[in-house]
């Protein structure tokens, strides 16, 4: 059937792999989690943005107040002047305050330094200016997803024809990475290559509220490397 949304490219890869899609932590086909991403060139697999995952948060005001309260409080009016909708998105980097969200990522718990989690309890937390905690991610609760999904990761990259209905290929040169650690997540997150870049959004805000949530972490394809012990990109053909 169609499928006309920009996250086509994983959900016909899935399709093909006879993958159902589902919130499941775990490896999606033969104990590998499969990852497309969209190139212009096949040749250029280096240069893409990957979304590594979108877990929802598991504390703050996100979680206590709500999502709706969230983007109130922290969101925009739509960019694109679309009336009736509030946003809430834009990169968010480690110790990094956003000019737009005023929200700040703060690693509390990791050292950067060593690479070491100092605390079992730290978290991945937006902070807003008066010290509140916006949202935030248990490490427990990240590592567990990380460690159990990603320690067998094939990432394939996609060129899509948006002509009509939206069809794919898909290179045959793909990245395999094997052997993983949040730590190593987390040390990616501290410089910057790992960042929340999150796509929500609040729409009929005076009639019957529609609210759709994604927080999703991401990294451009050249740093995968850094989150593998092994890594290597094989030819298919």
């Amino acid at each position: 059937m169609p499928c006309r949304a920009s996250n086509c490219g994983e959900y016909t890869l899935e399709a093909e792999l006879g993958v159902t899609p589902n919130g499941y932590s775990e490896p999606d086909f033969m104990g590998w989690e499969i990852k497309q991403f969209g190139v212009k060139k096949f040749e250029n697999i280096n240069s893409s943005v990957i979304t590594l995952m979108t877990p929802e948060p598991t504390n703050g005001l996100y979680k206590s107040e709500g999502t709706e309260y969230f983007i109130k409080t922290y969101g925009y009016p739509d960019k694109l002047g679309r009336p009736d909708r509030m946003n809430f998105g834009g990169v968010h980097k480690a110790e990094e305050v956003h000019p737009t969200t005023k929200l700040e990522m703060k690693l509390i718990g990791f050292d950067q330094e060593s690479g070491k989690i100092r605390n079992s309890n730290g978290s991945i937390s937006l902070i807003d200016q008066k010290g509140n905690e916006a949202a935030s991610w248990s490490f427990s609760s990240m590592l567990l997803h990380w460690n159990r999904k990603h320690d067998k990761a094939c990432y394939v990259p996609s060129l899509s024809d948006t002509t009509g209905d939206r069809r794919y290929k898909y290179g045959k040169n793909v990245i395999l990475g094997t052997g993983t650690d949040f730590q190593l997540f987390l040390a990616q997150m501290a410089n910057g290559n790992i960042y929340y870049d999150p796509g929500i959004k609040l729409e009929n805000i005076s009639t019957k509220p529609k609210i759709k949530k994604r927080s999703q972490f991401r990294i451009k394809s050249r740093f995968l490397p850094n989150l593998y012990k092994k890594n290597e990109i094989i030819n298919l053909s």
